[in-house]
């Protein structure tokens, strides 16, 4: 398994939030540099629920056969989902390596 930059997931993670919602991004814009990791993974996890819902809300309606129901977009909300939620699940993994690393130090 290769090493991932949490930094540079997160960056990412934000940049593709950013182009999913451009205009709420430019309210955020001044916050989010000083927020905290705390406040920052709670967006994230948000964002990906979001997502999440957002795809299954589309499935739905494409299952439906509504008349507005793109396949594509469907599929691309759904694969978006699920590498965000992908995403999510490698930065947990890795929060959750670092814990243990600090728990077994030596004091």
């Amino acid at each position: 398994m290769s090493t991932i930059d949490v930094n540079n997931l997160l960056a990412q993670m934000r940049q593709l939030s950013t182009q999913v919602r451009p205009a709420e991004s430019a309210f955020k814009a001044a916050p989010a540099a000083k927020a905290d990791f705390g406040s920052l993974l709670k967006e994230s996890i948000a964002s990906v629920g979001q997502s999440q819902q957002q795809a299954g809300q589309m499935a739905a309606s494409f299952e439906r056969g509504d008349p507005g129901a793109d396949l594509g977009r469907t599929m691309v909300a759904i694969q978006k989902a699920d590498l965000s939620l992908r995403a999510m699940t490698e930065v947990r993994n890795k929060l959750v390596d670092a814990y243990k690393d600090i728990m077994n130090m030596p004091v």
